[in-house]
């Protein structure tokens, strides 16, 4: 069967069900379902279905050990998706038949609407498609979360229209999801909750990459290229980009609009410090450290945040029209500025290309973060060239390490190698990625410019 499920950066996902099904696996029925989700999910959905044999293939974005592991060693196929693209897909039929939709919820009303939980992600898309639905009603979700979704589903093509969004505050949907009662074949009931990862403390490379993107940010403002109220912010997923972003706290930035796909704790801490007034995501990824004291406190969030489906809060027309500043994290980065954000050695998946090719091709501004150096210092992440390639050099516009920034807009290959170098590269490896380009200038006959491939070769 091929099964469509909530969940949403470790939101939103069903807990239950999940587990009933990797039991049937482990007493020797022979499963092999293909799961298709909004992003990654729990332990509870991934980790029970791939260490029970049932998972056979695997859409669109995942970060769970277990299937990491089984992906790197063939027993489960993956394919790394833009996020955008997943409802498109499965209304196009591009996965085949949506056999079931399996779908988490705070309440289901008489009508059969179900009020989705702490995340959207493809679940309105899943249900409208899928031959049969399940419902988990997880009561450990606030109930106050009825309201804050925004579901709007644009048309299959070649009837899609411009979808209706000018600011990131606009309302275009409904606060439910439609769904027609005779496909509900189930309704279940859990309490468990969301296992968000905890925020550890920042560390000093984090606080100088705030740092650093507060100064470019600043000059863009001095230079007249963005406006005093900064364009919307778009954020990626995890411990460095939560810090990264929460670094705005300190700057003289207020009243700004966040679009993305993810909030996570430090959001929060902007709308509280008054930095942000408004945020928009598909999933609300609060660690279990804060998540009390937001649902406790939720009335004064209520009207400051909004959830949407991923083919909204990811769709390239409304990030390009909005103007986002886009910023997500790199594994590591190139002299040309081509970036690798999901493979190691080039080979070994980590988790995936996520919605950050949907942001960064789109952007007014595509910025990438990263530290200047990993295993201990031992390598450097500014390499002469990327193991592989998941956003090229003409959709990376910023590089920020902890060292500084480099703008590469506008720049030759030769120019943008400088100031990688210069600016991002940590001191103890200059010299030796000096000594790259200087070799490349003696040996290449391209002067002005550097074709494809041409730091490998």
């Amino acid at each position: 069967m091929v099964i469509g499920t909530s969940g949403f950066t470790l939101a939103g996902n069903p807990k239950v069900v999940p587990s009933a099904i990797a039991k049937r696996a482990e007493n020797g029925e022979e499963l092999a379902l293909t799961l298709i989700t909004g992003a990654s999910v729990g332990d509870e959905l991934d980790g029970v279905l791939v260490r029970s044999g049932a998972l056979a293939r695997r859409y669109p974005y995942q970060t769970n050990d277990s299937l990491r592991n089984a992906i790197n060693q063939g027993e489960v196929d993956y394919v790394d998706m833009h996020l955008s693209q997943v409802p498109w897909w499965i209304k196009h039929g591009y996965f085949g038949k949506l056999d079931m939709a399996l779908i988490e919820a705070v309440a289901i009303d008489e009508e059969g609407n179900i009020i989705p939980s702490s995340s959207l992600g493809g679940s309105n898309t899943m249900v409208e498609y899928a031959q049969q639905v399940i419902v988990e009603i997880n009561n450990s979700q606030s109930p106050e979360l009825e309201g804050i979704h925004d579901v709007y589903s644009p048309k299959r093509y070649p009837n899609t229209e411009p979808i209706p969004i000018t600011s990131a505050k606009d309302r275009i949907g409904l606060p439910y999801i439609k769904c027609d009662p005779e496909k509900i074949s189930a309704i279940v009931y859990t309490d468990i909750p969301d296992m968000n990862r905890s925020v550890p403390p920042l560390d000093e490379e984090s606080v100088a990459i705030a740092k650093n993107l507060i100064a470019f940010l600043e000059n863009e403002v001095k230079s007249g290229r963005m406006p005093e109220h900064l364009p919307p912010l778009q954020s990626g997923v995890g411990v460095g980009a939560n810090a990264i972003l929460g670094g705005l706290k300190q700057s003289r930035f207020r009243d700004l609009h966040v679009y993305s796909e993810v909030l996570q704790d430090s959001v929060l801490d902007l709308i509280d410090s008054g930095t942000v007034s408004f945020a928009c995501s598909t999933a609300l990824t609060i660690s279990p450290e804060r998540r009390p004291s937001f649902y406790k406190d939720f009335a004064k969030y209520k009207d400051k945040i909004m959830l949407r489906p991923m083919e909204i809060s990811n769709s390239p027309e409304v990030i390009r029209r909005l103007g986002v500043i886009a910023m997500n994290t790199a594994l590591e980065a190139d002299l040309a500025g081509n970036v690798n954000s999901t493979h190691v050695n080039g080979c070994r998946v980590m988790n995936g290309i996520g919605g950050s090719g949907d942001f960064a091709r789109n952007a007014s501004v595509t910025i990438f973060t990263t530290q200047s150096t990993a295993k201990k210092g031992e390598i450097s992440t500014i390499v002469p060239y990327v193991s592989h390639v998941d956003h090229t050099e003409h959709d990376v516009h910023i590089i920020i390490t902890e060292q500084g920034y480099a703008d590469l807009r506008g720049l030759t290959a030769w120019e943008r190698a400088e100031k990688l170098i210069e600016n991002c590269a940590h001191p103890k490896f200059r010299k030796e990625l000096h000594a790259v380009i200087d070799k490349l200038r003696e040996t290449m006959p391209y002067k002005h410019n550097i074709p494809l491939g041409g730091w490998k070769q």
